[in-house]
């Protein structure tokens, strides 16, 4: 074979080398927030800004996965340090030295112990998007303007399993379905909303190119065959759909499954901000008895049959029936309080303490809180008006925000109180602590406490998650104890990454 030959074989080689070799392995880094002072990986030389790699030569997606790999035993983490590149007065040096310049990347093996990592998120891969155009889903209804997370469609059954966020199951792969099972990420909760097929399509709306796996979108089967994890489920109900009898039906199905541990019930939730969204409208009175009173039914047959009353309706149903909240032990240790389930009992299981008879300097508070919740609220305060000195006022805040419709506290924004109260009218303002991001003074529409207080001349603090608790920052100046719940699935979009791979 002559040379010129010989390169024209080499280049054809080479070619079809490239166009057939195998994709690069994706690998999603995973930035260290924290190394355990003594911990194995301070001892190998990890610090706080490097990266995880990989586990015994897997690519990691999760802490889920991170925590089952080295559950095994023995384990080799491949850790990274990202390069850190000076600044340069042209583009052409900055290029030469990215070039030169390769990441210092090392081994260390532990066994049987943990590593003492702690990460900067949960999820190395992204959040798993949601396949639906629900009816009744908020993020369809959110107005522009606010942070990116809020916008964020998740059905991520790795943030359900850490954090108790709902998620549909329709997004799941048949990898998805067997790490699950194999991992045993039990408890999961689930949105199932109606288990006639036909009707949960109708309301969800999947769409076909973004489900993987048409056996996901099956309701009854994907609960059959994941019967070895445990449940929590969640029905939202929306007038003329899925109420009435095919509220039974659904019941009649969940409360036959034993892995199905119990199921919320709650109404639709709305703004003013349904653009090309269909025609819906929330419960009137006499249809939220119908559902309480058919709930019932079902509890007490379940208490009976299962020692448990399975069905736990939210708050809002009982409001909107005009109905007595169940009492503490009805919801059985509030396991659906993140989903407005018993949030309004939690709240007044600690009463008032002991009350003093007159206020050393004479103040005037006012109780911000949702039109839902404010009938509720101003009846719980009433004995702190017999305090002299004490001039305290509940104010229903509409919310100018997503629209009269919502009504909830937690929805209410630093527009809405500036809307509903005058500067200087007050000396101190409580808002209600749900309606503050987690870790943080700020609301929805990223006002803060102290940009409030300024605008409206007062002071501005959160209230308390109990009854008591806000008895003492009104009276005592204590401290809120903040957001009633810690560390959420929002929480972790605030902090998700793209998810776009890492090739090697």
């Amino acid at each position: 074979m002559g040379v010129a030959a010989a390169v024209a074989r080499h280049k054809e080689l080479h070619l079809t080398a490239t166009l057939f070799s195998p994709p690069a392995e994706e690998v999603f880094p995973a930035p260290i927030k924290s190394v355990e002072v003594g911990s194995p990986a301070e001892r190998a030389g990890v610090r706080p800004g490097d990266q995880l790699l990989r586990v015994n030569g897997q690519a990691v997606t999760d802490v889920l996965a991170y925590r089952h790999l080295l559950s095994q035993g023995k384990a080799t983490l491949e850790i990274t340090r990202p390069v850190v590149l000076p600044f340069f007065a042209t583009p052409q040096d900055h290029h030469k030295v990215k070039a030169d310049t390769q990441a210092q990347t090392f081994l260390f093996d532990v066994e049987w112990e943990d590593p003492g990592l702690e990460f900067e998120e949960v999820l190395f891969d992204g959040i798993k998007k949601c396949a639906n155009k629900c009816d009744f889903c908020y993020v369809h209804q959110m107005p522009r303007g606010f942070r990116k997370s809020l916008y964020i469609m998740d059905d991520d059954y790795r943030l359900s399993f850490l954090y108790g966020s709902f998620v549909t199951l329709t997004n799941l792969t048949e990898g998805d379905i067997n790490r699950i099972l194999d991992e045993n990420l039990s408890p999961l909760y689930v949105s199932v909303h109606s288990s006639n097929q036909e009707l949960r399509q109708d309301m969800m709306k999947w769409w076909k190119l973004k489900v993987k796996d048409q056996q996901a979108t099956q309701i009854q089967g994907m609960i059959e065959r994941l019967s070895s994890i445990d449940l929590y489920t969640q029905i939202v109900l929306v007038p003329g759909r899925n109420d009435g009898d095919h509220f039974d039906e659904t019941l009649d199905y969940l409360t036959s499954r034993p892995n199905v541990i119990s199921a919320a019930v709650v109404p639709i939730g709305l703004t003013d901000h349904r653009t090309n969204l269909p025609d819906v409208r929330t419960f009137n009175k006499e249809e939220a008895r119908d559902i309480l009173k058919r709930a019932n039914v079902w509890r007490k047959k379940m208490l009976a049959e299962r020692g448990t009353r399975f069905i736990f309706p939210s708050d809002e149903l009982y409001l909107l029936a005009g109905e007595a909240l169940p009492s503490e032990d009805e919801y059985e240790g509030f396991p659906m309080l993140e989903n407005g389930v018993g949030m309004i009992r939690d709240f007044l299981n600690e009463g008032l303490p002991a009350l003093p008879k007159s206020l050393p300097t004479p103040r005037k508070v006012i109780l911000g809180t949702g039109v839902l919740f404010a009938e509720s609220l101003d009846l719980a305060v009433e004995p702190l008006r017999a305090i002299e000195g004490l001039d305290i006022e509940v104010r229903a805040i509409e919310n100018v925000t997503f629209g009269k419709v919502t009504t909830v506290a937690g929805l209410l924004t630093g527009r809405c109180f500036r809307s509903a109260i005058q500067s200087g009218e007050a000396d101190l303002l409580i808002v209600p602590p749900t309606t503050l991001r987690y870790g943080t003074e700020l609301m929805i529409d990223n006002t803060s406490l102290t940009e409030l207080s300024g605008v409206l001349k007062m002071a501005v603090k959160p209230g308390g998650s109990t009854l008591g608790e806000l008895a003492r920052v009104i009276l005592d100046d204590a401290q809120s104890s903040g957001p009633q719940f810690g560390m959420s699935a929002h929480a972790a979009k605030e902090n998700a990454r793209s998810n776009e791979p890492f090739q090697s």
